[in-house]
C-alpha cells in the first residue's frame, strides 16, 4: 500500500500561543480535537460494578469518599477548568495542570506524598492513510481515585481494561495503581502492534527496491525513517518512566503490583531494541537504495561502453573509405563494398566473443 507523505508538523504541536506567558499558565496546546468533553466513570470493587457517563468531573469526584476503586476517563482536554477541577481534588501543582493541557509534553512520570502523575503517548495505526496517529495520555492517581486524560480522538485501546474490570477479573481485586499499570499496559501492547505494522512496509519496501526503485519508493522510505524517528522520541522515555514508577518508594504503589511493572519494563526494552532494528534497516535500505541505483546505471554505461567500443574500429573503416581519393585501389573493386561489410562484421563479431569470453557482457 502506498505511504502517503507524513508531514513533520503532524507530530510537533505549536506553542505560539504560550509565547510571553507565565509558567502554569493553563492554555491548550495542540488540536482542538472535539468541542464537548466526553466523561466516563467506572466505580468498582471486587463485589460491585458500576459505570456512568458524567456531565462534569465534580460528578465523579463525589465518589471519592466511597471506598471503592473509581476511574475517571476524560476524552477532550481543552476545556482548562477540567483540568483546574482535577488540580483542586488532588492539590496538584499549576505546573502539572499545564502539563495535561499541553500534549506535546514528553512521557514522564512525577511521584508526590498524595499522587502519582503520568503522562505518555498511545498510539494506533491509521489504516486510511497507513500513519501513526499519536494521542497524548495523562494519569493521575491517588489511594481510591485515578483520573485519565485523553485528547478525545476516534477510539483508544482502553477498550480490554474496560471489559476485564466489567468480567471481574483480577483487576477488580487491586488498587489504583494496578489499574495504572494495566492502563500503562494496553499502551504499551499496542506498541508492539505499531511495530508490526512498521515491519510489514519494511518488508513491502524491500521487496520493492529489489524489482523497481523509483522516486515513489524512495519517499516511502523518508516517510517510514522519520516515523521511526518518531517512534524513537516517544518509546525511549517509556523505559525511564516504568523504571522510575517500579523502582519509587511509595505508598501508593503495592508490592504486588512491581513485579507486573518489571514485565512491562521488560516489554518496553524489547520494543526499544526492535525499533532500534527498524532503524538500522531503514538506514540500510537507502543505502540499498542507492547502490540499486548505481548498479543501473553502471549496467547502462556498460552496455553504451561496449556499443561505443564495436563501432569504434567500424567507424575508422568507414571514416577511410570514405575519403574517395582517387588512387585508394579497394575504390574501385567489384567487391569492395561487400568486403568492406564483411570485415567489418568480422571486428564486430570477434569483439562480442572477446567481451563475452572476459564475462564483460
Amino acid at each position: 500500500m502506498p505511504t502517503s507523505p507524513l508531514k513533520m508538523n503532524k507530530y510537533i504541536k505549536s506553542r505560539s500561543s504560550k509565547a510571553g506567558l507565565g509558567p502554569g499558565t493553563l492554555i491548550h496546546v495542540g488540536e482542538h480535537i472535539r468541542d464537548n468533553v466526553k466523561i466516563e466513570l467506572i466505580d468498582y470493587n471486587s463485589n460491585n460494578y458500576e459505570t456512568r457517563s458524567l456531565e462534569s468531573i465534580k460528578e465523579g469526584l463525589a465518589f471519592k469518599g466511597t471506598g471503592n476503586v473509581s476511574w475517571i476517563d476524560v476524552e477532550g482536554v481543552h476545556d482548562p477548568s477540567v483540568v483546574e477541577c482535577i488540580g483542586e481534588y488532588f492539590g496538584s501543582h499549576q505546573l502539572i495542570l499545564e502539563d495535561m493541557l499541553n500534549t506535546d509534553q514528553r512521557p514522564k512520570i512525577e511521584v508526590h506524598n498524595d499522587f502519582i502523575f503520568i503522562v505518555l503517548k498511545m498510539l494506533s495505526y491509521n489504516e486510511k492513510t497507513s500513519e501513526i496517529d499519536i494521542e497524548q495520555v495523562s494519569i493521575i492517581f491517588g489511594s481510591h481515585f485515578l483520573i485519565s486524560l485523553q485528547e478525545g480522538k476516534e477510539g483508544d485501546v482502553f477498550d480490554p481494561v474496560r471489559e476485564r474490570i466489567k468480567k471481574g477479573t483480577r483487576i477488580r481485586e487491586k488498587g489504583t495503581d494496578y489499574l495504572a499499570y494495566c492502563l500503562l499496559d494496553v499502551i504499551i501492547d499496542n506498541y508492539f502492534i505499531i511495530l508490526e505494522k512498521i515491519g510489514d512496509k519494511m518488508e513491502d519496501l524491500d521487496n520493492k527496491l529489489l524489482h523497481n526503485p523509483n522516486s515513489q519508493v524512495l519517499q516511502e522510505i523518508y516517510s517510514l525513517k522519520r516515523e521511526i524517528i518518531f517512534l524513537r522520541k516517544t518509546i525511549w522515555p517509556m523505559r525511564e518512566l516504568i523504571g522510575k514508577f517500579e523502582r519509587e518508594d511509595s505508598e501508593l504503589i503495592y508490592d504486588s503490583t512491581r513485579k507486573y511493572l518489571r514485565d512491562a519494563y521488560e516489554h518496553i526494552i524489547q520494543i526499544i531494541d526492535n525499533e532500534e532494528t527498524f532503524r538500522d534497516m531503514i538506514s540500510g535500505m537507502m543505502d540499498l537504495y542507492l547502490s540499486v541505483l548505481s548498479n543501473k546505471m553502471n549496467e547502462i554505461m556498460k552496455v553504451l561502453s561496449i556499443i561505443g567500443t564495436i563501432f569504434i574500429p567500424l567507424t575508422f573503416i568507414a571514416g577511410v573509405y570514405g575519403m574517395n581519393f582517387d588512387y585508394m585501389p579497394e575504390l574501385r573493386s567489384h567487391y569492395g563494398y561487400f568486403g568492406v561489410w564483411i570485415v567489418m562484421l568480422v571486428i564486430a563479431v570477434i569483439m562480442l566473443a572477446f567481451f563475452k569470453k572476459n564475462k564483460w557482457i
